[in-house]
């Protein structure tokens, strides 16, 4: 339950005009998915991702060069599994492990 409390306290900024317009300028700078391309796979990036988890601090949420491209599949998976601590091995399209 504290998880969800420390969440709700920083949510918010997803909200914000300031977060909108870096998330525009992020996905047009970088339109398609980071760790897609990695494994020489071309997908839409959809989703803007904090690179080094920001938990609740303001500058590092805002901050240009922590933000990352990626498609909401590699979010909610190889980026989710990373967060949790756990490896991720992925192969290129040679099949070598990237």
């Amino acid at each position: 339950m504290k998880t969800r409390n420390a969440r709700a306290a920083w949510h918010h900024l997803y909200d914000t005009a300031k977060w909108k317009r870096l998330r525009e300028g992020q996905l047009t700078a970088e339109p398609l998915c980071r760790f897609c391309l990695e494994v020489e796979e071309v997908t839409a990036a959809d989703t803007v991702d904090h690179v080094k988890a920001h938990k609740g601090s303001v500058e590092l949420f805002f901050e240009p060069s922590n933000l990352q491209s990626l498609c909401k599949s590699c979010h909610d998976t190889h980026k989710r599994r990373m967060e949790l601590g756990k490896d991720v091995i992925r192969f290129s399209a040679d099949g070598w492990p990237v």
